[in-house]
Parts: C-alpha cells; structure tokens; sequence
C-alpha cells in the first residue's frame, strides 16, 4: 500500500478504526484531548474529519475503512508512506508495532528543484511564474496556495486578496479557474499591482526558488511535504480531511510557521505573514525549516534512510519473482 498522507494521520485513522474506536464519542467538545502512542496530545478539532462518527459513515469513511482493514488484517505487508524517519520517528516506531510501515518520503516530482539542485525547463511554467520569481529579491514574495480541491467562498477570497496586497510583499497566488470569478474586478487589479496570480503553476520549483519566503497553504501534506523540502516557512490555513492535523504538527512539532484562524481576514492574513517572515522567531523559523530540508535531502540521496528502505522493497520484490520463477520451472520439470 502506498500511504500519500501523514505517518501520524495514519496511526490516528487505525486507533479509531480498529483499536480506540470509542476514544472520540459523538458528542465531544472541541477541545476534548486525545491520546495515540507516539503522538502530541490531539484536541477533536485537530483530528482527521474522518476519525469523528458523521464521517466514517460517509463513503470517504467507508474507503479509509476498507484499507485499513487491508493493514489490520495483514493483507498487505508493506504499507509504504510518504514521509522520513527523522520528521515522525516517534510515530513510526509507535505503529509499527501494528504495521509494516516504512517511510519512503519525501515524494517528490522529479526535477522539483529544491532537493537536488535541479529545474524543470521553461516548459514546466506556462504563465511566466519562474522568470517573474527571477526578477524579485531572495525570500521576499509570499506564495500561496489552497490546493486542487478546497474552495474558500467569495468573502475569504477577498480578505485573502487584501491581506496579501496588505503585506506590501510580491506575491504569488495560484487561484484556479473554478475560483477566479469570486474575485471582484477592483481586487483582481490591485492584486495585479502587488503581485501575480496564476491559475496553475509548478509548486516544487516554486517553492524551491530563492525568492519565496513564505508558503501560505491549506496543510495538505503533499503541500506540506515540498515545503519541508524546500526549507519554506508556512502559514497554516487548514480546510478538511487530514489538513487539521497537518497544522498542528507544522506549528507544534516541525515548528516552522503559525496556524491562521479561520474565517480569515485581512488584518489576519497580514499579521501572519508578518510573523513568519519578518517578526521575532522568522529566524527561528527559517532555521528550522532550513534543518528540516536537510534531513528530507539526506533521506532521499544514495543511502539515506528512504532510499534504504525503498531498495528493501524492491529487493523483497525481486526474491519473491525469483521464487515464483523457480516454483514453476520445477513444476514444469515435473
């Protein structure tokens, strides 16, 4: 199996399912704590939507059901997740008691340009984003990006769109084509005074470039893993799904960048941002960002603890074709 989210989301999803299916009663507050091994204290309202009971019914729980129930059944004997031993080792060693889960991360798109010092040509950016990142100052421009599913509705458009012009920094903000109509016409210009807005553009070499500072994300962990990987800080501005969590863990554990309270405003936004680049810890934060690039870059070279663990699954792989192979020549003989 092939886990695309979190280490951690995945314990969460595994004690609710199959060992603590009643840690989260129906009716708890928000704040009510949670307990996994291996992980911080999680309040409800940073779980995964799929851990509370109106969602495990649903067909999104009914899913997460059935591969789960392939871990706990011993279906599978490689669950291979998209995260490295040095960013969740306490939960890793903590599930594996249970599953045979073996980081494989970060996974990244080849050529994504922040892990090996590589780019892809111009033909990966069909809007200009790269050369437009060229013309601007190392860690000034603030990049944001919500993702290919979440919508944020006409009033947080806006109020992203003043905070943003509010921090006086270039920016970069992918708004897809399904969301560009929720901006009035007089935001859209003093956006195109202060920044660029795009409808797509490559996120590894975006993140992976000299001049951003500062990636303002929804918290889905594909997102969360570049950002790691490229030594960006963030802010935080969760939706759904294993996003609520993702947060927690960029704020409390990675420690690389603040949460932003929903429903966001412009003030907000602003002041966000401003910590993160420019306030007291944006040194600390860039620092720890910059410490968690180079643990991403160890675990995937030649001999790192990803790469290690990728080559024992091919391996097992091959001596399991070479056994097939040697069964059906000896049955052939016979």
């Amino acid at each position: 199996m092939l886990w695309i989210q979190s280490c951690a989301v995945l314990s969460l999803y595994y004690h609710f399912y199959y060992r603590s299916p009643e840690a989260l009663p129906s009716d708890a507050e928000p704040d009510t704590a949670v307990a996994v091994p291996g992980l911080p204290t999680v309040a409800a309202d940073e779980l995964p939507l799929m851990v509370r009971p109106e969602y495990a019914r649903n067909l999104w729980g009914q899913m997460l059901r059935a591969q789960l129930g392939d871990i706990n059944n011993k279906t599978v004997s490689w669950v291979l997740v998209n995260t490295f031993e040095g960013l969740e080792r306490p939960v890793i060693e903590a599930l594996r008691r249970h599953a045979p889960v073996t980081p494989v991360g970060p996974l990244l798109e080849l050529g994504g340009g922040h892990l090996d010092g590589g780019g892809g040509g111009e033909d990966d950016d069909d809007d200009g984003c790269m050369g437009w990142l060229d013309a601007r100052a190392p860690r000034s421009v603030v990049y944001v990006a919500f993702g290919s599913l979440v919508n944020v509705g006409r009033a947080e458009m806006l109020a992203v769109a003043e905070g943003l012009v509010g921090t006086g920094r270039p920016f970069l903000w992918v708004v897809r084509d399904d969301s560009s109509e929720l901006l009035p016409g007089d935001a859209l210009a003093a956006c195109g005074a202060k920044g660029k807005i795009v409808a797509w553009c490559p996120q590894g070499l975006v993140l992976g470039h000299g001049a951003v500072g500062c990636f303002v994300t929804h918290c889905g962990w594909n997102s969360m893993a570049e950002a790691l990987a490229a030594g960006v800080p963030m802010v935080g501005y969760p939706w759904w799904s294993d996003q609520f969590t993702n947060a927690k863990l960029m704020v409390e554990e990675y420690k690389v960048g603040v949460r932003l309270p929903a429903p966001v405003t412009r003030d907000a936004l602003r002041a966000c941002v401003a910590e993160v680049m420019s306030g007291p810890e944006a040194a600390a934060f860039r620092m720890r960002a910059m410490a968690w690039k180079e643990e991403a870059t160890a675990a995937v070279a030649d001999g790192g603890s990803s790469d290690r663990n990728l080559q024992a699954f091919v391996e097992e792989i091959w001596r399991s074709h070479e056994k097939r192979s040697e069964g059906r020549m000896i049955n052939s003989d016979i």
